[in-house]
């Protein structure tokens, strides 16, 4: 757009223009609405497909009411891309979630991810990318209420921190997570926008935004690469359901509604359901990548080699092929080491192919089809049984934890007869149905699967909380994306599973992606200065040599320790300190040891106050929600109070984990903190 000389009022002509941008959405979603495809389908199928595509359109063209449509302009020295008179004035673009054009198909607002827009993340005044100003501008509700610039190329202007772009940080958070695209930092833009051939790590401590940046990597990755992984898919994996909930509407904001969402569980539980539960030793055991080496010997272990020759008789004529070549075939198939299932498949060509030679020097002429009868001929199909039998990887995983022969067969040299003994079945099923499976089982079954059969693999897969992963189900989720790339985000400092990993290399090499470039964001921007300082004590207990997060934000104030007197007492005072936080504005979050939540509960209800369960949306008028620590991953609230962090740290199996555990939910709050005790505090707190 030609930039214009401003009116005696710049508010109001920026005001017009978001009405004028708005009715041209709305234009934009009307003429895909109107559009009639009786004529242009071929059959039902293309109409529905069409018709999908369609419905899809619509809802991508949604004017989100109270999301700002756009947040910024970039008023360029130059034309872009194009010649220029000389003493003509640059170009000027709005930046928004989505693209916007007029009736004439010029635009009036310039999608955030088109390369014109990137300047308004990356320029500053050391180097201004050919941007004269860049105007911020703020909303209350879907109106447009001020605006803030910066005059990149004015040596005269001093540089400051901007009042808007704090304000949106620190806006009250109420409803689910909300997208960054307004706030994004120039070291959070170069991994957003960083290709998609390549697999990105992103080590983030609390607040620094790693959720936020993977989440716009992928509407990044869609807008650039579209119609590609629009064929091969996208996935974002995430820890648990309440999170995933939580996160669920940060790509429908920005346009994107095709991205599927699961755990790691759901990915793997589609064989199996999931019942039991084990013991963290066995669950460590089965996490490990040796139960891959493991399940491998025991598939292998059903190819028998042959001991009798095949023949195969057609009409009059009996055809022979000796033990010594089937044994051959077999041979080959073992070393060119291809899935166990497709081998399977190929036996039966391969035994047909030594018929057919046969046959031609025998002076016939067979074909393909004369290929495919002798395949499926008796003699072929009960030499392949005996030789190669079809593997079901339930039964297989099943008789490997439940028959203590079978297992030591297979990982004699691999496991120690004491982890051997750990994750046999106490009580063995007697079936695959009735067995009790636990999410690690769960786990080895789609390993063993993959074995049999290759598992489809997608275009891109992020992972976040990484850090908490086994090494088998890096490897559940490297499968699907072996093809394809992955966004990794994580912070080794809030690894609370007995398993999570040590280190970036480590999870890397288990996903099957060692050449992915490792990033560390270290700026907060979430939790105030003094909130994340305190819980940084924990780090040299939890995660030595990892560098502390740098908080841009001083909140005053933000962060109190209180000690109740009188552990009796404990129960009143943590709901005296929900109802004072209850007097902010925005989200209230009530974290306790997951063992304290039941008495918790019935206080908040004797006090008249109704919870939320984590990953429920708050609203204007519940704002409360109960969060039990195992589930606080992830979440964010404008205030947080802690219950009782000794009782936090004993909920779980061993001290550092404990502490790992205490230091996720100290840094969960955006606003404030308040931490009530009645036992002594972790002295690595004190």
């Amino acid at each position: 757009m030609p930039a214009h000389e401003e009116s005696s009022n710049p508010l109001v002509r920026e005001q017009a223009h978001l009405a004028a941008s708005r009715a041209a959405l709305r234009a934009m979603r009307e003429d895909v609405q109107a559009l009639d495809i009786r004529d242009v389908t071929a059959n039902w199928v293309n109409a529905a497909v069409l018709q999908a595509q369609i419905d899809d359109r619509i809802k991508a063209l949604a004017d989100l009411s109270h999301t700002p449509l756009f947040f910024g302009r970039l008023d360029y020295l130059h034309v872009v891309g194009g010649e220029q008179a000389e003493g003509a004035e640059g170009e000027r673009f709005y930046i928004g979630r989505r693209h916007v054009h007029d009736a004439h198909g010029d635009p009036m607002v310039i999608d955030w991810r088109a390369p014109v827009s990137q300047p308004f993340y990356q320029a500053s005044r050391n180097n201004p990318l050919d941007v004269g100003q860049r105007r911020r501008f703020g909303y209350t509700g879907g109106e447009l209420t001020a605006y803030e610039d910066e005059h990149l190329t004015d040596p005269a202007e001093e540089e400051q921190t901007s009042r808007l772009l704090q304000a949106e940080i620190e806006r009250p958070r109420v409803g689910p997570m909300r997208d960054i695209v307004a706030t994004i930092q120039p070291e959070q833009d170069e991994i957003v926008r960083s290709g998609l051939g390549g697999t990105v790590c992103v080590q983030g401590g609390p607040g620094t935004g790693k959720t936020a940046v993977g989440l716009h990597r992928v509407a990044y990755l869609l807008y650039a690469h579209r119609e590609r992984l629009a064929r091969t898919g996208t996935l974002v994996v995430g820890p648990n359901r309440s999170f995933l909930h939580y996160i669920e509407q940060v790509l429908p904001a920005l346009g994107e509604l095709e991205v599927q969402q699961a755990t790691v569980e759901d990915l793997v539980a589609a064989r199996v359901e999931v019942r039991g539960t084990d013991e963290a030793a066995a669950a460590v055991i089965k996490g490990d990548a040796r139960m891959a080496d493991v399940l491998r010997r025991a598939i292998r272990s059903h190819v028998t080699p042959p001991t009798e020759p095949v023949v195969v008789v057609r009409g009059s004529r009996r055809w022979r092929v000796p033990t010594y070549e089937v044994e051959e075939m077999v041979g080959e198939l073992l070393a060119r080491d291809m899935r166990y299932g497709a081998a399977h498949d190929a036996l039966p060509q391969r035994i047909a192919h030594a018929v057919l030679v046969r046959m031609e020097e025998a002076g016939e002429a067979p074909d393909d089809r004369v290929q495919n009868s002798v395949a499926r001929n008796p003699a072929v199909k009960a030499a392949v049984k005996a030789i190669w039998p079809a593997v079901d990887p339930a039964k297989l995983v099943l008789r490997l934890l439940t028959d203590a022969e079978f297992l030591a067969e297979h990982a004699g040299g691999v496991l120690t007869e004491d982890e051997q003994k750990r994750i046999l079945m106490a009580k063995p099923a007697r079936s695959v149905k009735s067995a009790k499976w636990t999410a690690a089982d769960a786990v080895l079954i789609d390993e063993a699967s993959d074995l049999v059969a290759r598992t489809q693999s997608l275009g891109h897969v992020v992972i976040d909380e990484a850090q908490d992963l086994s090494p088998m189900q890096y490897r559940a989720v490297g499968r699907r994306c072996s093809t394809g790339s992955a966004t990794v985000l994580g912070d080794l400092a809030q690894g609370t599973t007995p398993w999570s990993t040590q280190s970036w290399e480590q999870a890397l090499f288990h996903l099957g992606k060692t050449d992915a470039v490792v990033e560390e964001l270290t700026a907060g921007f979430r939790v105030p200065r003094e909130v994340i300082a305190y819980a940084s004590r924990l780090l040299p207990a939890i995660s030595p040599g990892l560098a502390p997060v740098e908080s841009v934000r001083e909140t005053p104030g933000s962060l109190a320790v209180r000690e109740v007197a009188d552990a009796e007492g404990m129960d009143a005072a943590v709901v005296a300190a929900c109802e004072e936080s209850l007097r902010n504005e925005g989200s209230i979050g009530l974290i306790a040891a997951d063992a304290r939540i039941p008495a918790l509960a019935d206080a908040l209800a004797a006090a008249g106050h109704a919870v939320l369960a984590p990953g429920e949306e708050t609203t204007a008028d519940s704002r409360l929600t109960l969060v039990p620590a195992s589930l606080a991953k992830g979440l964010e609230y404008d205030y947080v109070v802690l219950d009782e962090p000794a009782a936090v740290v004993d909920g779980e199996p061993d001290e550092r984990t404990g502490l790992r555990r205490l230091y996720v939910a100290l840094t969960r709050a955006v606003s404030g903190l308040a931490v009530l005790h009645a036992a002594p505090l972790p002295e690595q707190l004190a």
